[in-house]
């Protein structure tokens, strides 16, 4: 019978993990409460689904400056890992405007205020896609 350690070694996801890839819904959940925790500000969630094969959901959130955007991604990054996420990819640490963490079913972006204006990725995933309409 094989451990945990060598079904990571043998790149096989352990069960455990199995059934955490497949609940974005409560990752999302924890994610937000993290960013709760860490004092993030205008936290937004957009559903992916139909819109785009990148995710399940893209969480937006706002840091007062820098330091507070690295922190709050550092923190996050760490929640993550101890959940079993180890593999999550990170930009942006070096100038902290904007970081994004990639969880696979969850993209977590987190801006400095103007940086976020200037980008406005709210807008750009929230509008329907060409030839589609929203029911009014």
């Amino acid at each position: 019978m094989r451990t945990a350690l060598e079904g990571a070694r043998r790149g096989t996801p352990r069960p455990e993990l199995l059934s955490q890839r497949h609940k974005p819904a409560a990752l999302l959940k924890e994610i937000a409460h993290w960013l709760d925790e860490a004092k993030a500000e205008d936290l937004v969630t957009i559903d992916l689904a139909g819109k785009s094969s990148i995710g399940d959901f893209m969480v937006i959130a706002s840091g007062r400056s820098d330091r507070h955007v690295g922190a709050i991604a550092e923190q996050i990054q760490k929640k993550l890992k101890a959940r079993g996420l180890g593999r999550v990819r990170i930009e942006g640490l070096e100038a902290c405007d904007w970081v994004l963490l990639d969880t696979g079913d969850i993209i977590v972006h987190v801006f400095r205020p103007e940086v976020r204006e200037f980008y406005n990725l709210e807008k750009m995933w929230s509008a329907d896609r060409p030839g589609e309409q929203t029911a009014h």
